[in-house]
Formats: C-alpha cells, sequence, structure tokens
C-alpha cells in the first residue's frame, strides 16, 4: 500500500476544516456564528446573522476548498483526487480545531462535485434552485440534490466518483437528521429567517 491516499485524505481533510464561516463573522464583529439559529458554521446560518454579503462569501470560499482540495490533488494522480475530496468533505465536518463540530458540508459537497464532475455539479445547482424556490428549505433542498447526484454520477461519471457521492450523501442526511425532523413537524427554519 502506497501512502498516497493517506496524504491526500489529511492534504484535502486540513483544507476543508478551515471554518470560513466562524473567521469571516469574527473578522466582521458578529461574534460567534455558532451561538445563534443552528449553531452551524456553514453559509445557511451566517445567513441568520442579517449579512448577505457574508453569507456568499462563505458558501463560495466554502465550494471552493472542496474544489481546490480535489484540483491540486488531482495534480499527482486520479485517485488522490477522489480521497483528498472525502478529506475536504470530512474535514468541514469535523475539524479538529473546533471540537469537531463544524458544517453540516452541503457547500463543500458541492465544491468536491465542482472539481470531480462539474457537469452533475450544474444538476446540483439546478435541483437546489428549485427546491429552495418553491420550498424556502435550505435543507429541504441541500437533501434533494444529495439524492439526485449519486443517481446522475452513475450515468455520467465513473463507478469511484458515484460510491464516492453515496457515502458523502448518507453522511449529509446523517447531519441533517435534525433538519429531518424539523420538516416533518413544520418547524424548520426557512431561507432569510433571522434567528
Amino acid at each position: 500500500m502506497t501512502y498516497g491516499p493517506i496524504l491526500a485524505l489529511v492534504f484535502g481533510y486540513l483544507l476543508g476544516s478551515i471554518p470560513f464561516g466562524l473567521l469571516l463573522t469574527r473578522a466582521a464583529g458578529l461574534g460567534d456564528v455558532r451561538k445563534i439559529g443552528s449553531g452551524n458554521i456553514g453559509a445557511t446560518n451566517v445567513l441568520r446573522t442579517g449579512n448577505k454579503g457574508l453569507a456568499a462569501a462563505t458558501l463560495l470560499l466554502d465550494v471552493l476548498k472542496g474544489t481546490a482540495a480535489v484540483l491540486i490533488a488531482s495534480h499527482f494522480a486520479p485517485e488522490a483526487a477522489i480521497w483528498a475530496g472525502l478529506g475536504a468533505f470530512l474535514g468541514h465536518l469535523f475539524p479538529a480545531w473546533l471540537g469537531f463540530k463544524g458544517g453540516k458540508g452541503v457547500a463543500t459537497y458541492l465544491g468536491v462535485l465542482v472539481g470531480l464532475a462539474w457537469q452533475v455539479a450544474l444538476i446540483f445547482a439546478v435541483v437546489w434552485l428549485v427546491m429552495a424556490f418553491l420550498f424556502r428549505y435550505s435543507s429541504l433542498a441541500a437533501l434533494a440534490a444529495a439524492v439526485v447526484v449519486p443517481i446522475a454520477l452513475y450515468f455520467l461519471s465513473t463507478p469511484q466518483i458515484a460510491i464516492l457521492f453515496v457515502v458523502m450523501s448518507i453522511i449529509v442526511f446523517i447531519k441533517h437528521r435534525e433538519n429531518i425532523s424539523r420538516l416533518i413537524a413544520g418547524s424548520e427554519g426557512k431561507i432569510g429567517a433571522k434567528g
């Protein structure tokens, strides 16, 4: 066994674990984003501060760290790109510097997808936007996209990438289990709601 996959996984993890939502809100003088709303460090919760610009920046940076991990690692080997993508996703979810309590991974999931199969990333974006427009729930939009992506990858990409996203989609659902309970109960917060 070579150390390539392990190094790629660790590299991706370190890049993915940069908590941009927390860093940006602190730099803007808005305090700790983990103390509002859902308590998570992702763009949807940053939006609950009322600062759309910071939320957009958080979204972009969380996407880019996933894409960067994949593209940098792909210079060494195609397999390294897959491991780095998984690492970036896990780094966002479980950053060591925040007690392994990070975001829910949707933006970084998308970033990894952009790096590995950009055509399917477009499908993700369309599904997310349509669901968000129709229902105004970020979580529901993300979950719908996470169902569609592995299916699309099965037809449009390689088996290895499809399997990676089956695993990542399952993790997305696990991380959204409280959102799923709130959606069922009708108490889930809508996009743009402060709290």
